[in-house]
């Protein structure tokens, strides 16, 4: 069965086990691949090419090492050709819906994808002058939000003096906020969702405090919590929602937030809703910002695919005097119980246990019996020839 849609992020959510995909994704970066992949699917139909070779993404390897066919630039018509739900099948570079002949590809394998990165590596000396050259374009553009803070909307969460975690649904998120939990019980941060990052604390068992984003990958149900949260009483607090527009106001998830009833908040920003939602722990006074699942390094701002990641960058040396990310946390430290402690804690249950029986005479009776029990067929076990 396939499931169709031009934006990844669109489809993951509504892929299961063995369905085919069919998407228009060029450069398929790598949080899109194990979205894919988490899913089940056992077919990727790409209308675009999945490694145009600007540079070397991550995600058709992931997909092939996971067993996941991948045939590429099969071309936009197959968007027109493929409904939703229908039953289409491969054969080598083919795709067929029936008899009927929707599709002819490129047959992805290891081999071609790793020649296709090997030449992508040959071009990163150009995409490093473009990212440089977006990175001076944006500081001319948004000056004034990166170093004022200009046009950030008024909160109803005090920040300041708090410590904020905000969560991308990317990289490594559900090991790294796995490792927050004890983190979150103690410290009990401010919490902001980016887009689906929302659902992820939802996921992980965590009320947003603040939702920011453009709107298209967070879902339905998330944005109901934020509207539930202002019938609540008055003792907690409500889900905040905050639109990413662009310049201008033009915001494609305006129409979805006022057809669900959520009351919300717009910020005007040309780079991405990461940056606002950093920008904003900063400007309000945030004592630490913590990044689970957002970008951290140039490899992985040319894998989001974006020109405008050129501002993440920016953003994140603005606000990194108080920014820890919490990226790879997973991958050094995993939490444990130590024989040491797991010997006291079965030590003091014997104590605690040996008291009650000692204070107790229907228990005190009750282990004298089973003692007893005990010595008898230890007897009858010795006296078995």
């Amino acid at each position: 069965m396939a499931r169709v849609d031009a934006r990844t992020k669109r489809l993951v959510p509504r892929a299961h086990e063995g369905e085919i995909a069919v998407i228009d994704h060029e450069d398929l970066d790598r949080v899109s691949a194990e979205g894919l992949v988490e899913a089940g699917v056992g077919a990727v139909i790409n209308a675009g090419r999945s490694i145009s070779g600007r540079y070397p993404n991550l995600g058709p390897l992931i997909l092939l090492e996971a067993g996941v066919t991948l045939i590429d630039g099969v071309g936009s018509l197959l968007m027109k050709k493929v409904r939703e739900g229908e039953v289409l099948h491969v054969e080598g570079d083919r795709v067929f819906s029936g008899d009927r002949l929707v599709g002819v590809g490129v047959l992805q394998d290891e081999a071609s994808v790793e020649a296709a990165m090997q030449e992508a590596r040959a071009a990163l000396a150009d995409r490093f002058d473009t990212f440089a050259r977006n990175t001076v374009e944006f500081i001319q553009r948004e000056r004034d939000l990166l170093f004022g803070g200009s046009g950030l909307p008024d909160l109803e969460h005090d920040l300041a003096g708090q410590p904020v975690l905000v969560v991308v649904r990317g990289y490594n998120y559900k090991e790294d906020l796995a490792v927050l939990r004890p983190y979150f019980r103690d410290v009990r941060p401010v919490l902001i969702g980016v887009d689906g990052g929302a659902d992820a604390l939802i996921e992980a068992g965590h009320a947003p405090d603040i939702i920011i984003g453009d709107m298209d990958s967070v879902s339905d149900g998330a944005l109901r919590l934020a509207l539930d949260g202002r019938r609540r009483l008055r003792r907690r607090r409500p889900t905040e929602v905050i639109l990413h527009a662009y310049q201008g106001g033009y915001a494609p998830g305006r129409a979805r937030l006022e057809a669900l009833g959520i009351p919300y908040k717009v910020v005007e920003a040309t780079g991405t809703s990461e940056d606002v939602a950093f920008l904003l722990a900063h400007e309000k006074g945030a004592d630490l910002i913590i990044a689970v699942g957002s970008h951290g390094n140039l490899r992985e701002f040319l894998d989001k695919g974006r020109m405008g990641m050129a501002s993440t960058f920016l953003v994140r040396l603005r606000v990194g005097e108080i920014l820890m990310d919490a990226k790879g946390v997973s991958r050094v430290y995993t939490p444990r119980v130590r024989t040491s402690d797991a010997l006291l804690l079965i030590g003091a249950a014997i104590v605690v246990m040996g008291m009650i029986v000692a204070i107790s005479p229907p228990l005190r009776l009750y282990v004298i019996q089973l003692f007893e029990q005990f010595r008898q067929w230890l007897f009858h076990l010795r006296e078995l020839p």
